[in-house]
């Protein structure tokens, strides 16, 4: 049995036998990401591994404190900012693939870190990322097996990045491939998915009925306003989404627990642009004695 900080989670192989207590596990894990409405914002961090200490990432445990203290749903980083990092009331999703844009196949991501010490450190989720048309597909691939079935041992979650990316896609926000990658992702066993938004809630609505298991939108490069990122929540989350996933246009933000919280007002509340543009600028959502919501100034 594991004794972990965030709980006591039995493993299949050496105590039960059986699969009902990994899905428990799984289902407890869940809970830590995902809210009793089965939404979530997660704010990923893995950027330094590919791209070096950028903006927003270099002072790990201030920008770690403004997401604490904004109660966002769950973060993602590696094992290492895991371990040395306070992330006490957070969700913890710990990403276990890399590499880094110096490489020649910057595209191939290796599994850096394993799901095990993932575990020691209390992750509710294991995160790993598969460039779909990529060169190194098929490695990728076989990676993604091998950390599913321990996933699967262990009954922790697994997170998966699902990306169209490489020479033979067109249009990496298309639903074709993004349908595609979803879709794949699903049947070789992700928990949870992770992909690009196809930039409409039509086209959307049908990626997301490619799989019966939760799929978040990626934030991708930052986004071109605060407006512009709360109109995509929102339209994500009509067409179906479970949650969102936005690392830079958070942690690159000026106030970064402000843009998060209103973030969880759209995924939570269901709030308009309009509405969470006011609780950026410094309103709080607060209800009132007949169930309205009512913005009260901060």
């Amino acid at each position: 049995m594991f004794y972990l900080e965030r709980g006591i989670i039995p493993c299949r192989e050496t105590v039960l036998g059986g699969g009902l207590y990994v899905e428990l596990g799984k289902k407890r894990r869940m809970g830590r990401v995902f809210r009793s409405d089965g939404r979530a914002v997660i704010v990923p961090m893995d950027h330094a591994v590919a791209v070096g200490s950028i903006e927003g990432l270099r002072d790990m445990t201030s920008t770690m404190g403004e997401l604490v203290k904004s109660r966002a749903d769950a973060v993602l980083v590696h094992i290492g900012v895991a371990r040395s990092v306070d992330i006490d009331g957070l969700g913890l999703i710990v990403h276990v693939s890399g590499a880094t844009r110096l490489t020649e196949a910057p595209n191939w991501k290796a599994q850096v870190s394993s799901v095990k010490d993932a575990i020691r450190i209390g992750a509710d989720a294991v995160s790993v990322q598969i460039n779909v048309g990529s060169s190194h597909e098929q490695k990728m691939l076989e990676t993604f097996s091998r950390i599913a079935e321990k996933c699967n041992d262990y009954g922790v979650p697994l997170f998966a990045m699902m990306y169209p990316r490489g020479p033979g896609i067109k249009d990496e926000h298309g639903y074709e491939a993004v349908g595609h990658a979803v879709r794949l992702g699903y049947e070789i066993g992700a928990d949870i998915i992770q992909t690009n938004y196809t930039g409409d809630p039509e086209s959307f609505q049908r990626v997301v009925h490619e799989a019966p298991v939760p799929v978040v939108i990626a934030g991708g490069a930052k986004a071109g306003s605060d407006s512009e990122l709360l109109d995509i929540t929102s339209a994500a989350m009509r067409a179906g989404a479970s949650g969102v996933s936005f690392g830079r246009s958070v942690f690159q933000h000026q106030r970064p627990a402000a843009m998060v919280r209103a973030l969880l007002a759209v995924v939570h509340d269901g709030v308009d642009t309009r509405e969470a543009m006011r609780i950026l600028e410094g309103a709080s959502v607060r209800m009132s004695p007949d169930g309205e919501r009512v913005l009260a100034r901060t």
